[in-house]
């Protein structure tokens, strides 16, 4: 069950009171927010979108459900042998994409295929190399892992004349077959889910008056995609203000995202009372600034990860050590969803259709766990394949 958080009477009422001001501050930096008449409101008082606050409070009390059963096929066609898969990554640093790959890896293992893994490192140069490699090496099957496949149009283009099926892990913005880059199928969890349920969390939470610090990658389609998104849902709550949109490239996040979280603190101050990052690693970055800064670890400000999770938000969450909350991707699930919907292609069957549910993990419903997917996957996945 999710519940509000409350600071400490004074410091909570400082810190709304600060973010009041914005309505006077019109030309600052980074507010990109429209005025508040409730300047004399203390944390007690009215939210500001009393209906889309309730809405909220709503859809974070089912999104942190943990016993969702397993909604995914249950019926396919049986295992298909002797294939070889290569993950292109778009950097192995990024844990989501990690995860997934680890995730391909274990069920490659169950169905008795080899995987092989090519590191793009994160580079545009190194992306379109792992992928020249990848389609030089004339796999069964060719996984685009967290890259824009227009990025490596040409190598695409090329695996689509030899006949070589691709599927995407969070490749194109919607879940499911695209016909423009031609994919078999594209596995995420929906975007526009994960974006919502990201911004419902911070109202919620805030009790519908915060000043937010979004965090995104805008040079990944997707992730540009999801941070705009996330923004559109904050703006249905006039009191929750847009303080800041970071654009720190995630091969970049370690150099550059503890100088600007110090220099949000140093600009916002009390102001900021909650962030959302288009990833989780950003927080493990963030976490030496906000201590250096005399910050606590459970904040505020209350930080989200909106996609992801990998062990270490769930640590830090745990922990309550710089972030509050994450959506996590179900991970180890979508590797082997990948690996299941390789066998359809191989079979000239259509892909499932399945997409997975989104979750909330905080400190109160994750128990000290390190990662999270709907149960029974791995059980249905090898019934299906006679594993």
């Amino acid at each position: 069950m999710h519940r509000t958080r409350k600071a400490a009477p004074g410091a909570r009422t400082a810190r709304l009171a600060c973010c009041a001001l914005l309505a006077t501050a019109t030309a600052l930096v980074g507010c990109e927010r429209g005025s508040s008449d409730g300047a004399d409101e203390t944390a007690s008082g009215p939210s500001g979108c009393p209906d889309v606050h309730t809405r909220a409070q709503d859809a974070v009390t089912r999104a942190e459900r943990t016993d969702i059963p397993w909604g995914g096929p249950t019926s396919g066609p049986e295992a298909v042998s002797g294939r070889t898969i290569v993950y292109v990554a778009q950097t192995m640093t990024n844990p989501g994409v990690a995860g997934a790959a680890n995730g391909v890896r274990e069920a490659a293992r169950v169905i008795g295929w080899n995987v092989r893994v090519i590191d793009g490192g994160g580079t545009p140069a190194g992306i379109q190399a792992a992928m020249s490699e990848a389609v030089a090496l004339r796999p069964s099957g060719i996984v685009i892992g967290g890259f824009d496949p227009g990025s490596t149009a040409q190598q695409v283009a090329r695996a689509n004349a030899l006949r070589i099926p691709l599927i995407g892990w969070h490749a194109v913005p919607e879940p499911g077959p695209s016909r423009q880059p031609d994919l078999f199928t594209n596995v995420t969890t929906r975007v526009q889910d994960v974006a919502r349920i990201s911004a419902q969390w911070i109202i919620s939470d805030s009790d519908g008056r915060a000043g937010v610090v979004l965090i995104t990658d805008a040079s990944i389609p997707f992730a540009r995609n999801k941070s705009d998104l996330i923004r559109k849902e904050l703006a249905g709550c006039r009191d929750v203000r847009l303080l800041s949109v970071e654009n720190i490239p995630i091969p970049d996040a370690s150099s550059r995202t503890p100088r600007e979280i110090s220099s949000l603190l140093s600009r916002f101050q009390d102001r900021w009372t909650h962030s959302v990052a288009i990833n989780d690693l950003y927080f493990a970055d963030a976490a030496p600034a906000f201590r250096a800064a005399g910050e606590k670890g459970s904040g505020p400000p209350y930080n989200i990860g909106a996609g992801d999770g990998d062990p270490s938000a769930f640590q830090r969450i745990n922990s309550r050590n710089y972030q509050a909350a994450t959506v996590p991707e179900p991970l180890s699930l979508q590797g082997w969803q990948i690996v299941d919907e390789f066998n359809r292609a191989f079979s000239g069957r259509p892909a499932s259709g399945y997409t997975a549910p989104v979750h909330i993990a905080t400190a109160g419903n994750s128990k000290g766990a390190t990662t999270w997917d709907p149960s029974g996957y791995r059980e249905a996945y090898r019934k299906i394949w006679g594993k």
